[in-house]
């Protein structure tokens, strides 16, 4: 029961969680830790420690600096597992403020992960006018700290996104053919 108590607590252990648990196969640093979950170096390593403490990570090869990878034998991985892809979402509202500083938004789409479903390409699709790349990157990586994983997106203008979906898109397809979410629609589909 101690290992259990040792994995929640705070919420930069619950990011750091979020993203072991969702990146299972990759070995992370504790700078790439603390960039992907933007979290201060001091409070990446203090977490990642506990974990570690904990049994659900392991050190992984020799060389410096130390990498850390979830430790597959952990005894509660796949409870622990379906706890946190079960509760881990981001509410639509907050989706759309943090895109609304990229530019005028007339439609986004959440498919892939946020449905459940993994084939798709993307996860996010963003329709919008005088759309800025730079912005939307940025509202993006940091949905991804929260969530805790990379989210594939693409971006089109209205105008473009009207003409790939007249033309039956495959990327659109693979949106709009599986499961997905319209949280913003203003083009009326």
């Amino acid at each position: 029961m101690e290992r259990l108590s040792r994995l929640f607590g705070t919420t930069g252990r619950l990011k750091i969680l979020r993203l072991f648990v969702f990146n299972r196969d990759d070995v992370f640093t504790i700078a790439d830790v603390s960039e992907r979950t933007k979290l201060s170096k001091e409070v990446a390593r203090r977490e990642v420690t506990e974990l570690l403490a904990a049994g659900l990570l392991r050190k992984k090869g020799e060389q410096a600096p130390t990498r850390y990878q979830v430790d597959p034998r952990f005894e509660h991985l796949t409870a622990l597992n379906t706890f946190i892809r079960e509760t881990t979402s981001v509410r639509p509202q907050t989706i759309i403020t943090s895109l609304k500083r990229a530019g005028s938004l007339r439609l986004v789409a959440l498919s892939g992960h946020f449905t459940g479903i993994l084939e798709p390409q993307i996860d996010l699709l963003v329709v919008g006018d005088h759309l800025e790349e730079r912005p939307l990157a940025h509202a993006v990586h940091a949905l991804e700290a929260e969530l805790g994983r990379e989210i594939r997106y693409a971006s089109f203008a209205t105008a473009d996104f009207r003409y790939r979906l007249g033309v039956y898109d495959r990327l659109l397809r693979d949106v709009f053919d599986y499961p997905h979410r319209l949280i913003l629609d203003k083009i009326g589909l």
